[in-house]
C-alpha cells in the first residue's frame, strides 16, 4: 500500500464512504486534532518507566484504540450510517470513569490546582489533556452546526480528566510530587 495518494493535493480530503470535503472543515479538524491527541498520549507511553507505571500503560494503551474509534466516528458524516454498530459508546465512557477512581485512590487528595509538569511523561500526558480539551472545544462548535453523536463529547470531556489523574499517576510512580500553583498577591 502506497503511503500517498496525490487524492488530498487539492487541498480535500475524503471522509468516510468517500464524500470529498475541504481540509480546513471543522469536522476534519476535530479529528485531526483527536489524531494530535493521540500522538501526544503515544508520546506519553514511550516516555514512561514501564515497570513504575505498568498499570498506567495497559489504560493509555486502550485509550490509544479508542481514539481510533472517535476519529472514525467523526469521519462519518452524519447523514451516513456507522456501517457496523457505533465505534464510540457509553461503555467506554464507563471505562474511562472506571481508570480515573483506580488511579485517583493511589493519589493524595487534591486540594489546590497543580502546575503541568514533572517527569517527561507526566508533561506529555498533560500535553495530551490540553490536546483533548481543544478536540472538545472543536467538537462543541461542530455540533452546533450539525448533528454530533452527544457520546463523542461525553468519551473528549471524561478522557481529558483521565489524562490529568494519569499524569499525577505517573509522577507518583517516579516518586515525584505535585507541583502546587503558588498565588502571588499583588503588589
Amino acid at each position: 500500500m502506497r503511503i500517498y495518494t496525490r487524492t488530498g493535493d487539492g487541498g480535500q480530503t475524503s471522509l468516510r464512504w468517500g464524500e470529498r470535503v475541504p481540509k480546513n472543515a471543522l469536522r476534519v479538524e476535530v479529528y485531526g486534532t483527536v489524531d494530535e491527541a493521540n500522538a501526544q498520549v503515544g508520546l506519553a507511553l514511550a516516555l514512561l518507566d514501564a515497570e513504575a507505571a505498568g498499570p498506567l500503560r495497559g489504560v493509555l494503551l486502550r485509550v490509544q484504540q479508542e481514539l481510533f474509534a472517535v476519529g472514525a466516528d467523526l469521519a462519518t458524516p452524519p447523514d451516513r450510517g456507522r456501517g457496523d454498530n457505533p465505534r464510540v459508546t457509553e461503555a467506554m465512557v464507563a471505562g474511562l470513569e472506571a481508570d480515573i477512581d483506580r488511579l485517583q485512590a493511589d493519589l493524595d487528595p487534591l486540594r489546590a490546582f497543580i502546575l503541568p509538569g514533572g517527569t517527561p511523561a507526566a508533561a506529555a500526558l498533560h500535553v495530551a489533556r490540553t490536546v483533548v480539551r481543544r478536540a472538545e472545544r472543536s467538537l462543541v462548535a461542530l455540533a452546533a452546526q450539525e448533528p454530533v453523536d452527544p457520546v463523542l463529547l461525553k468519551y473528549l470531556n471524561r478522557l481529558s480528566d483521565l489524562l490529568f489523574v494519569a499524569a499525577r499517576a505517573a509522577n507518583r510512580a517516579a516518586g515525584v510530587p505535585d507541583t502546587l500553583v503558588e498565588w502571588q498577591k499583588p503588589r
